[in-house]
């Protein structure tokens, strides 16, 4: 009994992630609902607008319109639980792959290190984290693609490499200012991308983890059967 609710207990822990995700979008809808207003396009506007408004906006200390940003506790509780869920993800990411080499530590790493560098959004110089963790996420996900590749999951795979190249749009639109007024859309749309990329990570890894455990628990049972024998 104590070994089964063990088993319980972690395939409850690697659900997590899945929390974690499902209480960023929550507390980062209530960040926007409390949001004073205002926006790069139009300064005077009322509240949180989907098509001007960046995500990272409802980190400010004063809202674009010159009010104390009263949405940001709310972010920042996002951004707490989001990357908390995404640490924990890529904490057991490798165990969804049989295979253990360098390229998975590479991805490991990499990973690790650009999900520790994005809560420091809050504390502001925003450019500059977000190069720093932009640079370990690309890394991070390059790797983990080619493990998903090797291991067969081209689905994932594919999406993976569809989130690279419109994190990369993201970039050069920011970067250059082409295509600028409609970087706000594009913004979220990445992000809804990589959010259904990481929940079917998480899907995979539980469902790994749980073909692990009865495979093993299977062996288990064949060598009791030949001891009885």
């Amino acid at each position: 009994m104590k070994k089964q609710s063990n088993v319980r207990f972690g395939i409850f822990s690697l659900l997590m992630p899945l929390i974690g995700i499902g209480l960023f979008v929550l507390f980062y809808i209530l960040s926007a609902l409390n949001y004073p207003g205002g926006s790069w396009y139009s300064p005077n506007q009322e509240g949180f607008s989907f098509w001007h408004n960046y995500l990272c906006d409802l980190l400010d200390v004063y809202a674009i319109n010159g009010d104390i940003n009263t949405a940001r506790v709310y972010a920042i509780i996002a951004l707490g639980f989001l990357c908390s869920g995404l640490f924990w993800l890529w904490m057991y990411l490798p165990r969804a792959f049989i295979t253990n080499g360098l390229n998975q530590k590479i991805m490991w790493v990499s990973g690790l290190l650009s999900i520790l560098t994005i809560p420091f959004l809050a504390l502001g110089e925003h450019d500059l984290i977000v190069r720093i963790a932009g640079l370990f996420g690309i890394i991070a996900f390059i790797s983990c693609s080619i493990e998903l590749l090797k291991a067969g999951h081209k689905f994932l795979f594919a999406l993976g490499i569809l989130c690279i190249l419109i994190f990369l749009a993201n970039y050069y639109t920011y970067e250059t200012g082409i295509f600028i007024g409609s970087l706000p859309v594009i913004q979220k749309i990445t992000f809804l991308l990589f959010i259904v990329w990481f929940i079917y990570l998480d899907v995979l890894l539980v469902r790994k983890v749980i073909a692990r455990k009865r495979l093993s628990q299977d062996d288990l049972l064949d060598k009791g059967l030949h001891t009885d024998q």
